[in-house]
């Protein structure tokens, strides 16, 4: 099952969800399919005309492939512009993801600061560097993603360097699907943790805790089109790195602003 698909067994059925083992991460599923299916699941519980403007995600535990998850949303409250929700995914009796969401509607305002221009990088072209999907080797929801580098280093290379990006897109979505934020969590989430290129063996990695906010209104998209992703540490020590991260269109249009806390084992 591909992303949009899993998205829509997610909306029918949101008490039974299986993951396919080929979105695994290790021995649990991908956190960006988890954040964007709690995601899908909290957005149809919000009032119409309300986008998403952040999310606060925690990996509380791993997901298993290929055993039933159920995504629960509780409205927490619903004022006149934004609606606070608690979504949460349950496994065999245990919370295993976390999300809180602010959905709120525009306001007229006199304040309007236009975002920092996307970060310089190698176009499409020129990023030759595309992380192949190799069966034990790469994690199994690499074959639903692509991504080609063109900052920084690629996991366990050695390269000390605090960036790293590229371009990013969702493989075999099948037609030309309408983006949404839910993809775009996906998409974010794909990046293996910027402190991986420091390392000159394989180790594992992990997200502990990710916020995102969205800049509405997302333009218009599909999921065969190709981003731009860069993210950047700013810390790290004692198996813990912060990063900071920014997702725009081709054409540099800021989609998504991204905290995470990793942990790496090395």
């Amino acid at each position: 099952m591909n992303l949009s698909q899993l998205l829509k067994a997610v909306r029918l059925h949101p008490q039974a969800v299986t993951i396919p083992a080929s979105w695994a991460q290790g021995r649990a599923c991908f956190g960006g399919l988890m954040a964007a299916l709690l995601y899908e699941t909290m957005r149809a519980k919000t009032s119409p005309g309300r986008p998403v403007r952040s999310l606060s995600i925690t990996f509380i535990g791993p997901a298993e492939p290929e055993v039933p998850i159920s995504f629960e949303v509780e409205l927490l409250r619903e004022g006149k512009a934004v609606s606070s929700l608690l979504g949460r995914a349950v496994q065999n009796g245990q919370v295993v993801t976390l999300m809180q969401g602010s959905f709120g509607a525009g306001r007229d305002s006199v304040v309007d600061v236009p975002a920092l221009p996307a970060i310089e990088m190698k176009g499409l072209d020129e990023s030759t560097t595309e992380l192949p999907y190799i069966k034990g080797v790469t994690p199994e929801f690499m074959r639903h993603v692509a991504l080609r580098w063109a900052i920084g280093g690629i996991p366990f290379s050695n390269t000390p360097s605090r960036n790293m990006g590229g371009w990013v897109r969702l493989r075999d979505e099948g037609g030309d699907e309408t983006f949404s934020e839910a993809h775009l969590l996906a998409l974010v989430d794909a990046w293996p943790p910027t402190l991986l290129s420091h390392l000159n063996r394989p180790a594992a990695g992990s997200t502990l805790t990710w916020t995102i906010e969205f800049i509405q209104p997302v333009p218009s998209l599909t999921t065969h089109d190709w981003f731009k992703y860069c993210a950047q540490t700013e810390h790290a020590r004692d198996g813990y790195g912060h990063a900071a991260a920014a997702l725009w269109t081709a054409s540099g249009e800021l989609l998504a602003i991204s905290r995470q806390t990793v942990t790496v084992f090395a």
